[in-house]
C-alpha cells in the first residue's frame, strides 16, 4: 500500500483519535498533518510493521506531549471557564457532553492522553504504558489523577451554576 493509499482510507481515523487525544479538532487536525509529514519519508519502513496504525498513533501521542503542545494547551486552560453553558431549549446531553469536553480539555497533556486511550480507544494500562513508553503504574497514576480533577469539577458544578 503506497502512502497515498493508506492516507486515503485511513485519515478519517486518524484524526477521531487525535482528536479524542487533544479534545481539540483543530489542534487534532495540526498533529495529524505533522505527523503524516514526518512519515511520509519513512513510509517504506513503516509500512513493514504489522501494525502501521499502532505507530502512527504514537508518533500522534509524541506529538501532541511535545513542548510546544504542552505550552498551548496550558495556554489554552487558563482561558477556560468551568461553568456549564446553560440549555436554551437545546438537548440537555449535548450540554452535558460539552461541559465534560470542556473540563477534559484542562486537564494535562499527559492526563488527557491517558483518559482518551482507556475510555475512547479501550485500551489497556499496559497497552496505554506501550504508546505513553512509561510504566504501567505511571498509567494509573495519571488516570486516578485525571478522574479525581473530572469528579473535583463535577462536585464544584452546582456551585458554580448558583454563582
Amino acid at each position: 500500500m503506497t502512502f497515498e493509499e493508506y492516507v486515503a482510507a485511513r485519515l478519517p481515523a486518524l484524526l477521531r483519535q487525535a482528536t479524542a487525544l487533544a479534545g481539540d479538532p483543530h489542534v487534532a487536525e495540526d498533529v495529524v498533518q505533522d505527523v503524516l509529514i514526518k512519515a511520509q519519508p519513512r513510509w517504506s519502513r513503516i509500512r513493514e510493521y504489522d501494525i502501521p496504525d499502532a505507530y502512527l498513533r504514537k508518533m500522534i501521542v509524541n506529538e501532541l506531549l511535545s513542548a510546544r503542545r504542552r505550552v498551548a494547551a496550558a495556554l489554552r486552560r487558563e482561558r477556560v471557564q468551568y461553568a456549564a453553558p446553560q440549555p436554551d431549549g437545546a438537548d440537555e446531553v449535548v450540554v452535558r457532553r460539552e461541559a465534560l469536553l470542556q473540563v477534559i480539555r484542562t486537564l494535562p497533556a499527559r492526563q488527557r492522553v491517558v483518559i482518551a486511550l482507556r475510555y475512547f480507544e479501550d485500551m489497556a494500562d499496559a497497552d496505554i504504558a506501550g504508546v505513553l513508553g512509561c510504566t504501567e503504574g505511571t498509567v494509573r497514576s495519571q488516570a486516578s489523577r485525571a478522574l479525581a480533577k473530572l469528579r473535583e469539577v463535577a462536585a464544584l458544578q452546582p456551585v458554580l451554576e448558583e454563582e
